[in-house]
């Protein structure tokens, strides 16, 4: 709760400094378990030249999303009001899913989505990979 502390009163005060660390506080628990991977398969690496190519392409992964947002700033906020003005529907469409496949793994039928899905990319005219 120290992040939506934080973000609160960042939006009080306007301060791009506290919004910034906001985000920090928010994003650490998503973004270092992988940037933490990275580190290791970037130190364990053949060459420097390999560990900075992970380094960097891991970077680009982290950068360009936020890069294009800020490029496409008034198209992104109409799509983050959409999503603002769907939340619900997303959160309960999401809480379906993940109740779905729960019990999908429960019953031992998980299987049945390769079935769906090879069907889905043949008719396509995909060769699944799996």
């Amino acid at each position: 709760m120290l992040g939506a502390g934080l973000l609160q009163e960042a939006r009080s005060r306007g301060s791009r400094v506290l919004l910034g660390g906001a985000f920090a506080v928010c994003a650490a628990p998503c973004i270092g378990p992988v940037l933490a991977a990275i580190l290791v398969l970037a130190g364990s690496a053949e060459t420097v030249l390999e560990g900075a190519a992970l380094l960097g392409i891991y970077s680009l992964g982290l950068a360009v999303p936020f890069v294009l947002a800020g490029a496409l700033f008034t198209r992104a906020m109409s799509a983050f009001r959409w999503l603002r003005d769907h939340y619900r529907s997303i959160q309960i469409a999401g809480r379906a899913i993940m109740v779905a496949l729960g019990l999908l793994l429960f019953f031992e039928r998980f299987y049945v989505l390769r079935v769906y899905l090879n069907r889905f990319l043949e008719w396509l005219g995909i060769e699944p990979a799996f």
